[in-house]
């Protein structure tokens, strides 16, 4: 049986402690109703959080910065933005994207 280290598990339930906390905080404060305001900045955290994952993986492919025609993982995502802003249609967007990085990929 391997042990670990009584930091690593302080560590873990830190985490657990802080992660729970966060989400009984906002489970209590939505039974209470949140502000307006606060309502109207929840929203976007979604399109903030999404944009913080997609953003460095499509413009630094390899950690270096790339908005060269030969990042196909830029023109795979600017097809799906197209897409989906043109026909509000998210799951042919990513189809249209997809296609669009493999050819990209094959031809570049």
């Amino acid at each position: 049986m391997i042990q670990a280290p009584l930091d690593t598990i302080l560590m873990l339930a830190g985490m657990a402690v802080v992660t729970y906390s966060v989400r009984i905080g906002f489970w209590l404060g939505a039974s209470h109703g949140f502000p307006p305001r606060l309502r109207r900045a929840l929203e976007y955290v979604p399109v903030a959080v999404l944009s913080a994952i997609i953003f460095p993986t499509v413009l630094l492919p390899g950690g270096v910065l790339s908005v060269s025609i030969h990042n196909a993982q830029l023109a795979g995502a600017l097809a799906t933005g197209l897409i989906v802003w043109r026909f509000k249609h998210l799951l042919a967007g990513i189809g249209g994207g997809l296609v669009v990085f493999v050819v990209w990929r094959l031809v570049m």
